[in-house]
Parts: structure tokens; sequence; C-alpha cells
């Protein structure tokens, strides 16, 4: 709901709220309804408010004890902040204001900093200064739904903010780092803790960051369970129980000053959303991104599910004639980002924010239900693997190998790679890199690097965890690195404030400690949501193939859009830069075409090409 920024720079004292107040102002989209400053000797912190929580000035930030002696800016939301309000009044403190910003400050001089972060349930990236301690915390979300990120300066201080854009502002002349590009070339975004810039870094999810007299110290708070073993719940239990805990979560999501809006798509998880809005008699439209003509079209189904579940129900149309969101990318996701469906998602939140304040999605269900084909891939290729004797593993290997790689036997030929090579293998079947090199695309600055997939080895023993080895995958690589992102950069860019009720950590917990066979239940990805789709909603929704909010810019590329690639093909930054081999593009960019789709490489050149551009004028 915020942006933050602060920097702790006992030496550099003169600098500090200059810096500070440039970060914030980079920051202004993400809070337009005030700001706010405070320092003491050697430290700034600053604060861009998104006003959802008690609109008075008394929710302004940063929030401070009565003595000054403690000091909070904080973005996102403590949806418990009502409960945890009442547990500490029992204690004898007070209240001056009815925001949840409040709790955080009361509630870190009674408990502390770790008990308070356990008790805490919701999405928050927030700091606290200390003032006697001479104590600065970070602290971030269990599953990292709000961003922050940090530097640390001449060896000794430490800047930090909600975007990386801002945090430059502090950390001047930061250099890009090739690693980073790298990994962006492979899966579209700059995954992990990793950050575009050297020195930069991502405070990892669920993570406690303490800075004192110089020194900064990580420790986590929490840790996502894992699946425990078959027969501890029963399919139709779990059904029950992740019915009540999503009405109960979508609930508590509701908690605002202010309009609030939902997302649908055809799919199961928003539809489950906006099912529970119906049952709590929410006075909540629905919005969805119309791509008319193409075949990823969701509108119709959309707003079939809307009319069954009563519920009022507006299309956003995805502009057909240009890729209008590429020169807005760069600001609303201060990296380079390729994820296709972010021009939708920054499209419906234009539409959005003159209408509400606050927009629910159906973000997380695929991810801890288990809703995509590959995760069922990875646990078919474990349970293989825990058939295959050790000894036989070489030969089940070489059996792969002679299999073609299209048709049908491909499947084949990875479901073995799988059983026997674990992560390794499911790496290798996605391979983003292997365009690049066939084509000799890479220039100076990446071609010697080792590429993403080389530091992970073909194992038998991964192979037998492949489960879990690529959900730890997806998790780093695209939940982190892109899905969250794209939903927090693309809303808060029109300063709105996504929520999403399947990102509550007690969803979270219940869901990941089910083991594979009920979330798969039959075989059915995502057995769970839909088994409560088909009940509440109907059977042709919960049979509905998966599809999500896409935008298909493989084929508007090669079809309305393509002039916009004409910038790879003359004198551009990629090739002044030194990250692409120069006159390497021309030829790819023409085949492409000539086949009527463009691929997800070209794609990802294009936004880092905008990228660097807009980087020079910043």
């Amino acid at each position: 709901m915020c942006g933050i920024a602060g920097w702790v720079a006992p030496d550099r004292e003169v600098e500090i709220e200059p810096a500070v107040r440039r970060m914030m102002c980079a920051l202004a989209r993400r809070g337009p309804d005030s700001e706010g400053f405070e320092a003491w000797p050697g430290v700034g912190l600053g604060h861009r408010r998104l006003a959802i929580i008690d609109l008075s000035e008394l929710g302004s930030q940063p929030m401070l004890s009565s003595d000054r002696s403690i000091g909070v800016i904080f973005n996102g939301c403590i949806y418990n902040f009502v409960e945890l309000r009442r547990e500490l009044r029992q204690h004898g403190h007070e209240f001056r204001s009815e925001c949840d910003t409040e709790v955080l400050v009361v509630g870190y001089r009674h408990w502390g900093i770790d008990e308070l972060a356990r008790r805490l349930r919701g999405m928050y990236a927030f700091a606290i200064w200390d003032e006697p301690n001479r104590r600065l915390t970070l602290v971030r979300d269990r599953l990292g739904v709000k961003p922050l990120v940090y530097a640390t300066t001449n060896g000794r201080d430490l800047a930090f903010a909600s975007t990386i854009g801002a945090l430059t502002f502090a950390v001047r002349g930061a250099e890009i780092d090739p690693e980073a590009v790298l990994q962006y070339l492979d899966c579209g975004n700059v995954a992990g803790d990793q950050c575009i810039f050297k020195g930069v870094r991502k405070l990892p999810p669920a993570t406690i960051l303490e800075w004192h007299n110089g020194s900064a110290k990580e420790r986590t708070y929490w840790t996502a369970p894992e699946a425990e073993g078959a027969g501890r719940i029963r399919f139709e239990e779990a059904v029950e129980e992740t019915e009540h805990r999503l009405i109960e979560s979508t609930r508590l999501r509701l908690i605002a000053d202010v309009p609030i809006a939902a997302l649908l798509s055809g799919g199961i998880d928003s539809t489950l959303v906006c099912w529970a809005l119906s049952r709590l008699n929410a006075n909540v439209t629905a919005f969805t991104v119309g791509a008319r003509g193409d075949r990823s079209d969701e509108t119709e189904d959309a707003a079939e599910t809307a009319r069954r579940l009563g519920i009022p129900h507006e299309v956003v149309e995805l502009p057909q004639e240009r890729p209008e969101a590429l020169n807005e990318m760069g600001s609303a996701f201060s990296e380079p980002f390729a994820s296709a469906s972010a021009q939708a998602m920054l499209r419906v939140s234009r539409a959005v924010k003159p209408k509400a304040k606050v927009l629910l999605t159906g973000d997380g269900g695929d991810d801890v239900f288990l809703g995509y084909p590959f995760l069922h891939a990875a646990w078919i290729g474990e349970r293989l693997s825990r058939r295959i004797p050790k000894f036989a593993a070489a030969g089940v290997r070489a059996t792969a190998k002679l299999l073609p790689r299209v048709g049908a036997a491909r499947r084949a030929r990875n479901l073995l790679g799988y059983s026997t090579d674990g992560l390794r293998a499911y790496m290798d079947a996605g391979d983003q890199m292997a365009y690049y090199g066939k084509r000799t695309i890479l220039g100076e600055r990446l071609r010697d690097l080792a590429w993403p997939h080389s530091a992970v080895h073909p194992s038998f023993a991964s192979a037998r965890r492949l489960l879990a080895d690529v959900l730890q995958h997806q998790h780093r690589m695209h939940f982190l690195g892109e899905f969250l992102p794209k939903v927090d950069g693309a809303t808060m860019y029109h300063s709105l404030e996504a929520r999403a009720p399947f990102l509550d950590q007690t969803i979270w917990e219940f869901a990941a400690l089910l083991p594979p066979e009920v979330r798969f239940h039959k075989g059915t990805l995502k057995a769970i949501l839909r088994a409560i789709v088909r009940k509440r909603v109907g059977r042709t929704v919960a049979t509905r193939r998966k599809q999500g909010f896409t935008v298909p810019v493989e084929r508007l590329l090669a079809g309305k859009w393509t002039r916009a690639l004409d910038i790879l093909t003359k004198s551009n930054e990629l090739e002044r830069q030194g990250w692409v081999r120069g006159g390497s593009l021309a030829a790819p960019i023409e085949e492409a075409r000539r086949q009527g789709v463009i691929p997800q490489q070209i794609w990802r050149l294009l936004v880092l090409e905008h990228w660097l551009e807009s980087s020079k004028t910043q």
C-alpha cells in the first residue's frame, strides 16, 4: 500500500535527507496520498502513503513512538492487526490510530522483533529504527509478496527501498551485473535475491535483517512446511478445510476504508476468490482482461462465471495495435521483466484505479495446490525413479537419450530423464539458452559466462525427490521472480493495492502439508480447488483448461505488433553495450516473422532493449 526508503550512514549525515527524499520521489506512484520523512543522527526514514486503512493523518508515516525512540515505515497490510491490537491493549498499551501500522510500533516494544514477526498475518515489508540501541531492522513477509531491496554503502552503511529504481538514488553508479542479465535471458526475470545491479540485493522472504554498528545480519523466521505422507487427511476433508480457510482469508482481505475490486479470468483460482466474495456479500466488481479475436481470450468464460455468481463484471480490452506497456514496464518493475501478462496487469490496473483502491487476485493457487502440468510430470518422474534400482539408472538414462526430442516421444524422453537426472533434466527440458547459442546471438559481455543450468548436475537422488526440487526451483525462479513482482509492480504503478487470498500463510501452511496424492487426486491438477468449484459454481467451470491472464505476445509480435521489433534490427543499446553480437538479430527475426510466431527469446531481448534505453535517462 506504500513505498518505503531509508539510509543509515552515520558518517554521511549531510547526504541522507536529500538522497532519501529523491528515493521518496521515485516511489510517488506507490504512495500518492502523502509523504513523510523523519531523521535521527546518521539515519533517515522516508515514506510514501497509499491510504487504505484509517485515512486520517493519524495513519501517516513514518510512525513514531511517543518518545520518538522508535520509528516505523511500512508497506503492506497486517490482516490480523485488530486481534493484535486487542491483545496489546490487554497489556496496558494505548493506541492513537485505527491503522495496522501502529501495531508494529507497539508490538516491537512489547514483544521484540522475533515474536512480533511470528504473530503477523499479512503481506508486509517494513523497517524499524530503534534509536536507543542504534539498530535498524528490516522484515519481509513469509512468502515475499511485498518487495524490499537493500545495499551496503561504504562497506558499513545500509540503504533500502521498496524498488530498485528508488534505491539507485542512494547507491549511485551501480553497474549492471552480467550474471543477472544472463539469468534474465534464460527465464525472463532476475530471480531469487539477485538484482540487475551489482551490490544490490532483494531481502529474501520470511527474513529479518538487523543492522548494528556497521554490520548487517540476516535470519529466517519462518519456513514453509513440507508435505507429509499419504493417509494424514482424506481428500474430502482437505476440500472442506480449504473452502473454510479460503472464505476466512478473503474476509480478512476486505478490511479497508476504500472501494475494493477483483480480477476474474476464466479459470479456477480467480473464480474461487469471486465465489468467496459472493458468499461474503461483498460489494465488489470483477474485471477481466480481453484479447478479442485471439484464442487466448477468456472474456466469455469470465462473463458466464460472473453471471453464475451474481457479481458485477467489466471487461478491459487489451490494445491490439502496439505493445503500449513496453515503455512503462521499466518504470513499473525497475528491472528488465519479460512476463507477457505484465502488460495485461498494467492495463487492468489502470482501468480499475478510478473505481477502486484495492484489487483482489487469484494468485498462489497453482503454486501450493499444484496446478501446473510440469509439477504433475515431476511427480510422475519421481514415482518412476523410486521404482528404478540405482544400478539400472545408467541404462535408463541411455535409453532416454535415444528417443526423439519431438512428437509423442518427447514426453517419454523427458519423463525418463526426470527419473534418472532429477532437476537438471527438468531444467534441460525447458532450456531457453540454446536458442541464443545456436544463433550466436550473445555478445562479448555474456558469451564466456557459464549458463544458468551448468551449476545443477544430473542427480539420481534429486530424481527421487523431484517434485520438491522442482517446487523449490519454481518458487525461486518464477513465483518470486515473476508472479509476485508482476502483480505488485503493475498494481502499485497505478496506485492500487493487490491482495491475494491464496497467499494467506494459513492456507499455504495447510496446503503445503498435503501429500501429492491428495493435491493430485485422481491425476487431476489442482484437484482440491476444482472440487470446490464443481460443488459451488458448476462442473463446466471446474473442467476448464488452465490458462490464466495471458497476452499472446508471440503471435502479436508476428502480426499487429511486428513494427516494435524494428529497433532490434537497427543500431541499439543491446549491441552498443555488448550484450548482443552486432547484426545477429535481423535473420532470426525475419525467420520468425515468416513462421508467424516470435519466440520468447526475441521478446525478452526487446524488453531488455527498452529497459536499457530507459535506464540511460534515469
